[in-house]
């Protein structure tokens, strides 16, 4: 029906695309557009591109979507680019991606399609359905398998050390919430990242009432076997995990007043998640503002014990989450 609706539509032959105007799209290709299955049914659509050079290049995706205010994801990925320059300053490079994201209108926008990328629960279900959540190698599989050069492979794992780290540390930072499989995602070249900021500094997600996140940021034991930490085991790639998650974080807090400066000045837009002190006063406890190096190393790194403790609970979650078909994305 949407590739009947989108046959009659009066579409313009090209048009720069409004999450980046340096990016022409050219016509539409109906056949490759759908409504996807997430709670919003936003549109997946997809258009013809030309490179510069007159050559033809990959077809450029955009989700359109209806019934989010994007003005708050907008803000989370601007604020993503900032913390990528603050990190690459101090020589991090932390491999994010900070996708194309604009608001066009009163809950309505425009996001940019990520290729070559899958959410975990794809690759969770590619594994054994449901069940797939609590495949401890799940992940480690499905890059092993499309990494069959050995120092691609390799590649592969530093990008996903370094880009695991830095959306942990990023995630923290800003109390991004509901972090379900559905929005957490993962490339062939090991880049792992995060989609949809629904819910911020704190205000996580509750169902019932009851607060289903118990962690302060997701790194599941999916995510450690990667790494080669399981049952506790010594790794390097691990170990190289948390010198960078601490390197990253304690650059961030040399800039705290700048992020705080920030995110006051957005408190007077209506943005659903940033309308009181209480949302300012997350970011300054996660920074660790007026605690000594020492005191805020230590009180990340107990963070992320927490998360290696608890890891089986966000599992659980995430199980819950397959099982009900739930997608909120």
């Amino acid at each position: 029906m949407v590739q009947e609706m989108l046959r009659n539509a009066d579409l313009p032959q090209d048009f720069l695309t409004p999450y980046d105007p340096r990016i022409r799209a050219g016509t539409i290709l109906i056949d490759r557009c759908k409504i996807m299955a997430s709670k919003k049914k936003p549109l997946w659509l997809e258009f013809s591109c030309e490179s510069p050079d007159g050559s033809p290049c990959q077809p450029i995706g955009i989700i359109f979507k209806h019934g989010d205010d994007l003005r708050q994801d907008m803000l989370i990925i601007q604020t993503l680019v900032i913390m990528d320059s603050i990190w690459q300053k101090n020589a991090l490079d932390l491999n994010l991606m900070p996708y194309g994201c604009i608001a066009t209108g009163y809950n309505i926008g425009m996001i940019e399609i990520v290729r070559d990328a899958v959410t975990i629960a794809t690759v969770q279900r590619s594994k054994g359905g449901n069940t797939g959540a609590f495949k401890n190698d799940a992940l480690y599989d499905w890059l092993k398998c499309r990494l069959q050069v050995e120092e691609s492979y390799y590649q592969a794992m530093e990008t996903f050390v370094t880009s695991c780290a830095g959306y942990c540390v990023a995630t923290y930072v800003l109390g991004i919430g509901d972090r379900h499989n559905d929005n957490i995602m993962i490339t062939e070249q090991g880049n792992f990242f995060h989609i949809d900021f629904g819910h911020i500094l704190g205000n996580t997600k509750r169902i019932l009432g009851v607060n289903r996140e118990r962690v302060p940021f997701v790194l599941t034991p999916d995510f450690l076997y990667v790494m080669g930490r399981v049952n506790r085991r010594s790794s390097l790639y691990f170990q190289r995990f948390k010198d960078i998650c601490i390197q990253a974080y304690m650059s961030l807090r040399l800039h705290s007043n700048l992020l705080v400066t920030l995110f006051s000045l957005m408190m007077l837009t209506g943005i659903p998640e940033l309308s009181c002190v209480k949302d300012i006063q997350y970011l300054r406890e996660a920074l660790a503002v007026g605690k000594d190096e020492k005191t805020a190393s230590e009180h990340f790194l107990s963070q992320i014990n927490t998360c290696e403790n608890l890891g089986w609970t966000v599992q659980a979650n995430w199980w819950i989450h397959m099982f009900m078909g739930i997608k909120q994305t």
